[in-house]
């Protein structure tokens, strides 16, 4: 069979993929971890004074917190099977790399299962992050040095 016929044959048998409907399922569950996240966020700041600069750092926490409860006891994954993409982009989706990875090694005990392997993708993404900081602010301070910017 040559890979023209190959190529067809494939095409016939393999299933159709509902592509727009995925796309608005993850759009959707994308919008309602954000909307939540919004509501977190005014929540900060209306009952502990915080601006809308400063309740960031504790409306990212809390997400976090939330995605690790909520794979903690499962519901996370539903709402991953629903939303795909959708579950995974927000930082919601880190906690939930995180937890999912300590719950699936937590049968070779709390330190080399849990300990061990709940950091494998989160130490990429936190030095990553860190990196990422430290080389934005190196150029920062040495445009503000040349008088480039200032701050």
């Amino acid at each position: 069979m040559d890979e023209k016929k190959y190529a067809k044959l494939e095409q016939e048998i393999s299933p159709k993929i509902p592509l727009m409907k995925n796309i608005l399922k993850a759009f959707l569950t994308g919008g309602i971890i954000c909307l939540v996240a919004q509501f977190v966020a005014l929540f900060y700041m209306t009952y502990f004074d915080f601006t809308e600069r400063t309740a960031s750092n504790p409306t990212v926490a809390t997400m976090i917190f939330f995605s690790m409860l909520l794979t903690g006891f499962g519901l996370y994954k539903k709402i991953g099977q629903f939303g795909g993409a959708g579950s995974a982009v927000p930082i919601t989706g880190f906690g939930n790399a995180v937890i999912s990875a300590a719950i699936e090694h937590k049968s070779e005990g709390y330190v080399l299962g849990v300990g061990s392997n709940m950091f494998k993708l989160a130490g990429s993404v936190i030095l990553f992050g860190v990196f990422s900081a430290f080389v934005v602010a190196l150029i920062k301070t040495i445009l503000v040095k040349l008088g480039v910017v200032s701050w």
